[in-house]
């Protein structure tokens, strides 16, 4: 069977399974790297990422002489990393104190409010702001635990509402999801996987009772009298434009000005906006608040330089997978069941905005219809196309790319950053396959298990 599925993406991509190694490598580089060679990592892994990502690249352009996936590929990470770098230089102005008790339930409470916000502000705008915040609450007692119950509401399953608070949820309404599709058929979901969450995280929480001696630069005073405190009030301003450029996507609006190749029209508008504005951030930013925040670049010139490698390496990874699972003698397998599993299973790994992409697309292709379709993804999502079913399948694709991507640290963008953030603060943050085995399986998997068993399985919501 693995046989005829190498064939088969050999024979329609020209593609050598070789070519996945790369990826392969970088990944378990980035999971062994701070554990076996931790010196050799911190001052290399600028340089191995990006060696790893040209050199797949130059097998693309030189070898397959294949331009159109990394043409995309690039615009792709230009605007992942332009995003990013913005939203984290944005927050990095905005001082949050909260100097309060931290009891299990402020804990809770906190990640709720985040998980709200993630769908106003997106789950990277959500997770910068309120990181810091939230290590200054528990400093006396903060465990990586609880970093990762952050990262698993706040930095994922919170964004589940809107466009606004997940790629994967943003990539579909470009493509012609309604934007009010998430919160009418995402709401309850989003309920039930913020709720369990919550209640384990409170749980585990409650069981913290050792004291804690932080670093002196992130030493913060708990009151008795919870008391909110903010400073660098100006860069919301430029927040809002950072994510309201988000919206000038020429292929949504027409007269924008873009960089059209192969049937495509690619943004440069937005990232300008969006860089600009970055600037006058931190440029105005308050001192004080970028103080207070411990502000540096580190954290994001990290992700920046290891997503430019995890971008190019899975490429091949990436149509690897779609060629598998496009297959014609597959299609009778496409059901809400597997694109749950199969699409989450992938976005844990590979990133869930192109996992979300690809299965839309594999989920359509069934029906005879195509994502680059407005109407057809239209239809598609109401279930007023050629099957009503089509709707509960995008429901199961949504919900395994978002909820997911909290999987493993590479699975959503805000995932690394927090981490990164975490570690800046004197955290010892676990390894790559210690967060997936100690945190993600025993905590996670059940809640995404029970998830899939109450509104995919019995379709009870």
């Amino acid at each position: 069977m693995l046989n005829n599925f190498i064939l088969l993406a050999q024979a329609q991509h020209a593609l050598p399974l070789f070519l996945i190694i790369p990826f392969l490598l970088l990944i378990g580089m980035i999971a062994a790297g701070p554990i076996l060679f931790g010196h050799f990592w911190e001052k290399n892994y600028k340089p191995v990422a990006i060696t790893l990502g040209l050199t797949v690249l130059a097998y693309y352009l030189f070898v397959l002489q294949d331009y159109h996936m990394p043409v995309h590929t690039f615009f792709e990470y230009a605007s992942f990393a332009i995003l990013l770098s913005s939203l984290y230089i944005a927050a990095g102005g905005i001082y949050i104190n909260i100097n309060a008790n931290a009891t299990p339930a402020m804990n809770v409470a906190l990640v709720a409010v985040g998980a709200v916000l993630a769908n106003l502000v997106g789950t990277t705008g959500a997770s910068l702001l309120l990181i810091r915040p939230f290590i200054r609450l528990n400093v006396h007692r903060i465990k990586p635990y609880q970093i990762v119950f952050f990262i698993f509401i706040v930095s994922n399953a919170g964004g589940l509402l809107t466009p606004l608070g997940d790629p994967p949820l943003f990539i579909g309404f470009l493509k012609g999801v309604p934007f009010f599709w998430t919160l009418q058929h995402l709401f309850v979901p989003w309920i039930l996987a913020i709720t369990f969450l919550c209640v384990v995280f409170y749980i585990v929480d409650s069981r913290n009772k050792e004291s804690f001696t932080a670093r002196p630069e992130v030493v913060a005073k708990n009151r008795e009298k919870t008391e909110f405190y903010v400073s660098g009030k100006r860069n919301l301003f430029w927040l809002a434009i950072i994510i309201g450029a988000i919206f000038l996507d020429p292929n949504v609006i027409d007269g924008l000005p873009h960089i059209y190749y192969d049937g495509n029209k690619f943004s440069y508008l937005r990232e300008i906006i969006q860089l600009s504005a970055a600037f006058a951030c931190y440029r105005f930013s308050s001192k004080t608040a970028l103080a207070g925040n411990q502000f540096n670049f580190h954290p994001i010139l990290e992700v920046v330089f290891l997503f430019f490698g995890i971008f190019f390496t899975m490429m091949p990874a990436l149509q690897l997978s779609a060629a598998i699972a496009s297959a014609p003698e597959y299609s009778k397998y496409i059901t809400p069941n597997f694109l749950y599993w199969a699409t989450g299973s992938l976005s844990g790994f590979l990133d869930n905005a192109p996992t979300y992409a690809n299965f839309l697309s594999l989920a359509m292709a069934k029906y005879d219809m195509a994502q680059n379709s407005v109407v057809e993804v239209r239809q598609f999502a109401t279930g007023t196309g050629a099957n009503p079913e089509t709707l509960v399948l995008l429901e199961a694709i949504s919900l395994a790319a978002v909820l997911f991507g909290a999987f493993t640290y590479i699975g959503n963008g805000p995932n690394f950053m927090v981490k990164a953030i975490a570690e800046s603060a004197g955290i010892k943050m676990p390894s790559f396959f210690g967060y997936v085995f100690r945190y993600a399986i025993p905590f996670l998997l059940p809640v995404l298990a029970l998830i899939w068993y109450l509104v995919i399985e019995l379709k009870l919501f």
